[in-house]
């Protein structure tokens, strides 16, 4: 009896402590409706993109991954980073040596001035178009082809020399190029008569009113430009298309100029750290299991050398595009400063090679494709050739220093052509998120396997197969 009250009591006081709450427990269907379709939030369709807490833990976990290999490389190597040994390839250590890579820097005078006479005859008709363009033509050959030549029979250079010559050569091609094309366009435009020229130059009337307190303009004429000092301003300028009129900066910003200085000597270190303690050991480490096609551990190489690799371009392309181009571009008061553009964000790799090498990329079109559309040749056949001509300068510049004429870099860059086509497929079904991954995956995976092919050739043609015994045991 005494429970019975006692349950009465207790649902008396549940219905009253109900009608205090109010109607919104109220037990009425219409007011207590919970659930509505709704996606969940890890579903394409839901909307949601604050994905904060993911990015945070992805850091952390790459960072502890990263201490990991750092602490597992100190542990079995020790410590590789030597300053001496860079030393030792900047300059040549055979007695009596000639140092064949300063005297082919410094003859690389002789076609910039022969350039400018021919030039400068064909302006005032000394020299007729015909042979003048005939010579520029054998002056270019001989830009492209004396390298491969004194590299291949001369003694006494180094990898880094080599590698500088041929840099220096394939831009000084480049830009000669551009020079002569431009000067033509500038002929042709006065013999027409014509009042404009192909490729406008910067007037006071493309600048707007508040650029007009940082940037100087010096307009100069065709052939007025054709001097010395106006062509070795192009020739150090931070890009490959000449201009007759370059905007310019007034001033020099000496704080900008410092941290760029900064982060070209900070940057460069850092790359040579991890060329020396990280990438030199895995590529050593890949010979073995790379010659005997042992695909397991050739994969498991690949991917140990994929971070340290990776790391070293992406800081590589920060030294190269940001720093070293900015400070040149400040020092020479050149104002256009647009370099890249946000190529890590590309959906195919057509995207990437289009915003990554901004002054090549302008380069192509304005002395390659352009000209070959205009002559009648369809858009593809004029992708086709700036892809050919890239993957010829790609393959040069390794394959010349190192002495090993292979085909591996000029395959990668001609297979970039289907891979354009498949990473728009990809992005067109899939959507612009996956496409972006398989141009990661390409960069990241591209480079380490070309690398391990190059060292396998590169002891193989240089010191013999019998070499890779010596490799056994690591």
């Amino acid at each position: 009896m005494v429970e019975t009250i006692i349950s009465i009591k207790t649902v008396i006081w549940v219905l009253i402590w109900l009608d205090q709450l109010g109607p919104s427990v109220c037990p009425n269907t219409k007011l207590m409706i919970c659930h509505k379709p709704r996606d969940s939030l890890f579903s394409w369709n839901s909307g949601f993109d604050n994905f904060t807490g993911f990015v945070n833990w992805a850091f952390l976990l790459l960072s502890i991954g990263g201490l990991r290999l750092l602490l597992e490389n100190f542990i079995k190597y020790g410590i590789r980073i030597d300053p001496i040994q860079w030393i030792k390839l900047l300059v040549d250590d055979q007695p009596n040596s000639e140092h064949p890579s300063i005297a082919m820097i410094l003859y690389s005078v002789v076609p910039v001035v022969l350039c400018l006479l021919i030039e400068k005859g064909l302006a005032v008709e000394i020299i007729s178009t015909v042979p003048g363009m005939f010579v520029h033509i054998i002056n270019l050959l001989v830009v492209i082809l004396l390298p491969m030549i004194v590299i291949h029979f001369k003694e006494g250079f180094n990898l880094i020399g080599a590698s500088c010559v041929c840099t220096i050569y394939s831009i000084l091609f480049l830009k000669l190029w551009s020079y002569i094309q431009v000067n033509m366009w500038c002929r042709t435009a006065r013999q027409n008569a014509k009042s404009g020229m192909r490729r406008q130059s910067l007037s006071h009337s493309d600048l707007k009113s508040d650029d007009s307190k940082d940037l100087k303009v010096s307009l100069v004429l065709y052939p007025d430009n054709l001097n010395l000092k106006d062509l070795y301003y192009f020739i150090f300028a931070p890009t490959l298309c000449y201009e007759l009129n370059f905007p310019k900066t007034v001033r020099i910003r000496k704080r900008f100029l410092l941290k760029r200085i900064f982060e070209v000597l900070v940057c460069g270190q850092i790359i040579m750290v991890i060329m020396q303690q990280y990438m030199v050991p895995s590529i050593k480490n890949s010979l073995i299991p790379f010659s005997n096609m042992d695909y397991t551990r050739t994969a498991e190489r690949l991917l140990k050398l994929a971070i340290p690799n990776h790391l070293a371009w992406l800081i590589g392309f920060y030294l190269m595009f940001h720093s070293w181009l900015n400070l040149v571009g400040e020092v020479l008061h050149f104002a256009d400063r647009s370099f890249y553009n946000d190529w890590w964000n590309a959906n195919n790799i057509d995207m990437f090679w289009r915003n990554w090498n901004l002054p090549v990329h302008r380069w192509a079109l304005r002395h390659l494709y352009f000209p070959m559309i205009e002559m009648g040749y369809g858009r593809q056949t004029g992708s086709i050739a700036v892809f050919f001509i890239s993957a010829f300068f790609h393959e040069y510049m390794v394959s010349v220093p190192l002495k090993t004429y292979k085909i591996w870099a000029f395959m990668g860059m001609m297979g970039q052509i289907p891979l354009s086509y498949i990473s728009k497929f990809i992005e067109k079904q899939y959507g612009p998120r996956f496409g972006n991954i398989i141009f990661w995956a390409s960069i990241i995976l591209g480079q380490p396997l070309v690398i391990m092919m190059y060292f396998h050739d590169y002891i193989v043609v240089h010191y013999g197969e019998a070499l890779l015994e010596d490799y056994s045991h690591i």
